[in-house]
């Protein structure tokens, strides 16, 4: 039985979709903007101020035929996601649960979260062959003869819909309706007629121009045997029958189109990470640059834009706020963890004693024991002791350690530019800590500090001053308005 709902847009067009009982909402979704001429990647829909929930089908939702649905234009900022990825057999038997969990953000597409699950950081630090396995087989299926290998392409099935092709590996999960919440994606593999060569150009065409291609590290092939060699160049002999279906073989062909996927990522982490990017000599001048910087007396006087920021802080801290909700508090927390997980990488400045300083380029996998690793690579007696400070009215310290918890980045919140201070501990003597700190080799690389030079700012012009009346001046006496008496001083009945 079917019926239909009606799409509003903000500026109140319409447009009417049928449905039936089994119709996604994303469906519906998709329909409605076609109709509209939007992209339906930027909204979301609506009912009576409520989300409405686009994975599940329409019997589901408590909607009612002829309801009117919002069209809203959705937050540009990713939300996070928590996938949970079922593995089939045998698979399932090496991962706790046989079931793979982590947060992406919702503008990651299906193929991207295959790749993430085959790097060691999702997968509980296993390598896992999704996207690229092969089985052998053996020309017109005789148990015997030349043979090769064919692709074993992946399947996905989500909230009872299946997802088996390429085009659909290229929807982000924000298209399938997923933007918050928990999905769970039951996994599964089907053998193809394609090769496993011919299917690993195809995967370079489809997702070479995407940053998903790139994100998960390339799946380490497990080592061909003697035997395995000869099945993938069609040299079996009828003697020698494969035991097993090598699932998670990969052709060589396989392995050279992964390494010119990811030759341009590899080419820049070809440098040692623990050597900085740049070495900063200490200042020559004893007196800080910014001292020697010119003032004048407009440069301490208040503007009148500092006086309304100012009145506009007093008045907003003078308001009274209601405390956010839990659901505020959830959306609040999962934009955190999605605009951390958009962090690429942030560049970090260590600040040594003697005002020397270097700079590091760190991403999610470094942590505080990454950066103690690379100060002690350039200093110049390494074993002395010292600590890591973040400036700031609370001083913290990095810790010399691994972990969740000491991650640059997750742990200690650090985004863009971040400045780091080396402090020495107790135990170090007053004439060691006058030494030069980094090695002779590396010291030499270092370069001045280049101070910007600061921009003329023009002075604001002075408000001219009202000129007030001497009249105004002079205070009103009772004399000035007559002898009248205020009625609150008159005496007697009213």
């Amino acid at each position: 039985m079917s019926t239909h709902v009606v799409v509003i847009s903000s500026d109140l067009r319409r447009a009417t979709i049928k449905v039936t009982p089994g119709t996604y909402l994303i469906d519906v979704l998709q329909e409605a903007c076609k109709k509209l001429n939007v992209s339906s990647d930027k909204y979301i829909l609506k009912h009576k101020q409520k989300t409405v929930d686009l994975t599940i089908p329409f019997r589901a939702t408590g909607l009612v035929g002829g309801a009117k649905l919002e069209l809203v234009q959705k937050s540009q900022t990713p939300s996070a996601v928590q996938i949970g990825l079922q593995l089939p057999q045998p698979e399932a038997k090496e991962i706790p649960g046989g079931r793979l969990v982590k947060k992406f953000p919702s503008d990651l597409t299906l193929w991207g979260v295959l790749r993430q699950f085959e790097s060691g950081d999702a997968s509980v630090g296993r390598n896992i062959n999704i996207t690229a396995r092969g089985v052998a087989k053996t020309n017109g299926g005789s148990s015997t003869g030349s043979g090769q290998l064919y692709y074993e392409t992946p399947m996905l099935n989500i909230m009872g819909r299946d997802y088996t092709n390429f085009t659909d590996f290229q929807k982000t999960l924000a298209q399938l309706g997923h933007n918050s919440g928990s999905v769970l994606m039951r996994l599964q593999f089907k053998t193809t007629d394609q090769t496993l060569f011919e299917a690993m150009e195809q995967i370079g065409q489809f997702f070479k121009d995407t940053k998903e291609a790139q994100s998960g590290p390339a799946t380490q092939p497990e080592t061909l045997t003697t035997k395995e060699k000869r099945v993938t160049t069609g040299e079996l002999a009828p003697e020698e029958k494969p035991d097993t279906p090598m699932a998670n073989v990969v052709a060589p062909e396989a392995t050279e189109i992964e390494q010119d996927m990811a030759a341009n990522a590899s080419a820049a982490d070809s440098r040692d990470p623990l050597e900085p990017v740049s070495v900063f000599l200490a200042p020559t001048n004893s007196t800080p640059a910014a001292a020697l910087a010119p003032t004048e007396e407009s440069d301490f006087i208040p503007t009148i834009a500092h006086a309304k920021l100012h009145q506009s802080q007093l008045q907003s801290k003078g308001r009274n706020k209601r405390l956010p909700s839990d659901q505020e508090i959830e959306e609040r927390a999962a934009e955190e963890q999605a605009r951390v997980a958009a962090i690429k990488s942030v560049l970090v400045k260590i600040r040594f004693p003697d005002n020397t300083s270097s700079d590091w380029q760190i991403d999610h996998s470094s942590s505080g024991a990454f950066l103690y690793r690379a100060v002690r690579h350039l200093m110049a007696d390494p074993t002395l002791p010292f600590h890591l400070v973040l400036p700031g009215s609370k001083a913290q310290v990095i810790k010399d350690e691994a972990g969740p918890k000491h991650n640059l980045i997750t742990g200690y919140k650090m985004q863009g530019r971040v400045l780091i201070n080396l402090v020495w501990n107790d135990e170090v003597p007053a004439a060691t800590r006058r030494l030069p700190f980094l090695k002779t080799q590396v010291a030499k690389q270092g370069q001045a500090i280049k101070v910007p030079e600061l921009p003329k700012s023009t002075p604001e012009e002075p408000v001219s001053t009202p000129k007030i009346d001497k009249e105004d001046q002079e205070p009103k006496t009772l004399s000035d308005k007559g002898n009248k008496v205020p009625r609150w001083l008159k005496l007697g009945k009213k």
